[in-house]
């Protein structure tokens, strides 16, 4: 079976809901706060409650932090290809939501940036699996250099999907250069393509989308996300827009992250790629109206919604 293999960083979301975010130097009462585990942790449990094998090849520490994110990796099914670091806890991600349901990020380093291409390459990736690579990873040397190097010697038949997160458009032209070339689906918001591209203005899906794909290798599928509107996916040469489906949002936090996990489960189970971003999409709108970034749907709930929604 194909496997959706993520080498990011696996962290512990603290989930800070707050009426406002107060004025630097300024205090604000939090109305309440709790632990997730979160970052690649997100996509992974998409991906296995939308039917796929999935694999985390990053690192991970061993203290609280870490059995908190190994404990929910497990309840999914997700495997851990390489071991714990010892003595070394995994780092946090302090995310400050408000009402509107916009959230806000401090992240710290922890265990989860010690991996190399050693540990990374436990893994073993096969021709047809879909192996995950968010720009936060590029970002520091400590992880960018060995990522880099290990993802040059992956058989030519491993795909490799970039998330470029909010970190890629800054990093250097020499790593972003090679990344792209490296890249065989490119997954991102609307600001993330338009950062890339040089066009912070652009608000034309299609376009953005086509415009993306030469920058990568090959016929490469291009995805770009643009909230409840939906997404569009350049597949073949040709730009398709998917329409979204709008709810009122409790928490965004982990939308994104979701809709790629739950794509590339159904890509890897064989469904075309428009299809496939139908039900991310339908994926992503479920979980905006649940506390909590790791709050995927199964893939029956999916199914409910859509037909919901016919």
């Amino acid at each position: 079976m194909t496997r959706v293999i993520h080498t990011g960083q696996a962290l512990v979301d603290v989930v800070i809901e707050v009426p406002d975010l107060p004025e630097r130097g300024q205090n604000v009462m939090a109305t309440s706060v709790t632990d997730y585990a979160g970052g690649a942790v997100t996509v992974l449990v998409a991906a296995a409650r939308s039917g796929a094998r999935c694999v985390h090849a990053g690192a991970h520490g061993t203290g609280p932090h870490g059995d908190l994110v190994r404990q929910a990796l497990a309840a999914e099914g997700v495997e851990l290809s390489a071991p714990p670091i010892s003595g070394h806890d995994t780092g946090i991600c302090v995310v400050l939501i408000e009402p509107s349901a916009e959230r806000t990020f401090v992240t710290t380093l922890g265990a989860e940036r010690e991996i190399t291409s050693e540990s990374l390459a436990t893994s073993a990736p096969e021709p047809g699996d879909l192996v995950c690579v968010t720009g936060f990873s590029l970002a520091l040397e400590q992880t960018g250099k060995p990522l880099l190097a290990w993802l040059r010697t992956l058989d030519a038949g491993v795909v490799v999907v970039l998330d470029p997160g909010s970190a890629f458009a800054g990093l250097s032209p020499h790593v972003r250069t090679e990344m792209l070339a490296l890249t065989d689906v490119w997954s991102s918001n609307l600001e993330e393509a338009a950062d890339i591209l040089g066009t912070p203005e652009a608000d034309d899906l299609a376009a953005v989308t086509a415009a993306v794909a030469p920058l990568l290798r090959g016929d490469a599928i291009t995805i770009v996300r643009d909230g409840a509107a939906g997404c569009a996916v350049l597949v073949d040469g040709e730009a398709v827009l998917v329409p979204g489906f709008p709810q009122t949002p409790l928490d965004t936090n982990g939308a994104g992250d979701t809709h790629t996990g739950a794509l590339l489960a159904e890509v890897a189970a064989g469904t075309p790629w428009v299809e496939g971003c139908r039900r991310a999409n339908a994926a992503a709108a479920i979980k905006v109206t649940r506390r909590g970034p790791a709050t995927a749907p199964t893939a029956a709930e999916v199914d409910a919604f859509l037909a919901e929604q016919a």
